[in-house]
């Protein structure tokens, strides 16, 4: 397996950050970490070995990105506007540099064909990755959201002034009435995944909620619990996430 890491600048966050990329060729697979997690979680948490089989087979390329989440959900910064906003730069740095790389990257390795990233991660990943495809529906593919939370309740409480409301999908695409925005994101393909188990009470209520605001703005998704005895943690993640990755790509 092809694997690079990389340790840029980011003029958006004034610092550097670090990512890695795994497989030589496929539909380039943008990984957020979890809570406080970093860009080498994915692979020490077994899921890169998990898929290796798809990113061998030159279907997948994976990029696994850094997170701040200790400067913006986790800080202990009683100035919450100034959290939010470092998020904001944050998903700066994921659209203007990141992504650029991504689409440079799949051109020299897919024929000169710039693939739109599917988007994804676990639990805090989970909502990373469905709040920027939510947002920014023309700059990815589609999303495998695991275990997550859709709302910036746990982080912000009812706290929804400037950026924070346009932060919490639950509210933002609940009050979404521009047609042109609904259309975009009824293109993607998105699937959503919450087992039923321990530690999975504030995932499983929040999956259900955001099912519900996609039943009602007639987005198409796939919605799906997994057992009692699934719960939220790595063990569930890993075949969880294979599965649903077969199918994406099985179209």
């Amino acid at each position: 397996m092809r694997i690079s890491y990389r340790n840029d600048y980011s003029g958006h966050l004034a610092r550097s950050m670090e990512y890695k990329v795994y497989g030589h060729a496929g539909r380039p697979v943008l990984v957020f970490p979890t809570s406080n997690g970093r860009f080498y979680q994915y692979e020490d948490s077994g899921m890169i070995a998990e898929l290796q089989g798809f990113i061998d087979a030159g279907k997948i390329q994976v990029w696994t990105v850094d997170g701040i989440d200790g400067e913006t959900f986790f800080s202990n910064d009683d100035n919450v506007l100034h959290r939010i906003e470092r998020h904001q730069a944050y998903f700066s740095y994921v659209s203007d540099e990141i992504l650029p790389e991504i689409a440079r990257a799949s051109r020299e390795t897919n024929g000169g064909v710039a693939i739109r990233p599917l988007l994804t991660g676990c639990s805090m990943g989970a909502f990373h990755a469905t709040n920027f495809l939510l947002r920014f529906p023309w700059l990815g593919d589609g999303v495998i959201a695991l275990s997550g939370v859709y709302s910036t309740k746990h982080f912000f409480g009812s706290n929804l002034d400037g950026s924070i409301y346009f932060n919490s999908p639950l509210h933002y695409l609940a009050g979404l009435e521009d047609e042109e925005a609904l259309r975009q994101i009824r293109s993607l393909r998105m699937m959503f995944c919450c087992g039923q188990g321990a530690w999975e009470e504030e995932m499983l209520e929040e999956t259900r909620e955001l099912e519900a605001v996609l039943h009602r703005k007639a987005i198409p998704a796939w919605v799906d619990y997994w057992g009692e005895d699934v719960s939220h943690d790595w063990q569930w993640w890993r075949p969880q996430m294979s599965y649903f990755l077969g199918k994406w790509l099985a179209g």
